[in-house]
């Protein structure tokens, strides 16, 4: 046990390599907060601690920073995210209007930001085509189709 003692400085500083090198590949912050746990460990070692506390203010330090550290870090850095949707999301409630008939099996539809896609009203729809030139509002997008259901005229 005395060459585990006199060598878990090494030891420590490869875990806190690995885990700063998982964190950058990840940026959770959660192997961040494990390799500062790790780095606690390495100071204790160096401290004179025995390897088994080591281990424990190692593993100590990890869950103290994981559980009241790391939340509101990530809360704080989504503060400031984009909040515009896109691709995808973006299509959802944006209107447009009926190129082709757009009935319960397809159709088109140009939509208000300038892109044509293929088209299927939407189950919810009382069973009638939406003929040309009628608006339309996407719903749901399914596979590469757009699901609409006709606008509320204003």
């Amino acid at each position: 046990m005395d060459v585990v003692s006199q060598y878990a400085w090494i030891v420590w500083i490869v875990l806190i390599l690995i885990f700063i090198t998982v964190e950058m590949l990840t940026l959770e912050f959660t192997f961040l907060m494990i390799a500062i746990g790790s780095l606690g460990g390495l100071l204790s070692g160096l401290l004179g601690a025995p390897w088994w506390l080591q281990i424990v203010i190692a593993a100590a330090l990890a869950v103290i920073l994981l559980l009241f550290i790391r939340p509101p870090l990530l809360r704080v850095l989504k503060r400031g995210a984009d909040p515009a949707r896109s691709n995808v999301d973006a299509l959802l409630g944006l209107e447009g209007q009926a190129v082709s008939v757009v009935t319960s099996i397809g159709g088109q539809v140009r939509l208000a930001n300038g892109e044509t896609w293929t088209a299927r009203s939407a189950a919810i729809t009382e069973r009638r085509d939406i003929e040309p030139g009628e608006r339309v509002l996407v719903t749901a997008i399914d596979g590469a189709t757009a699901v609409v259901v006709p606008a509320e005229r204003n």
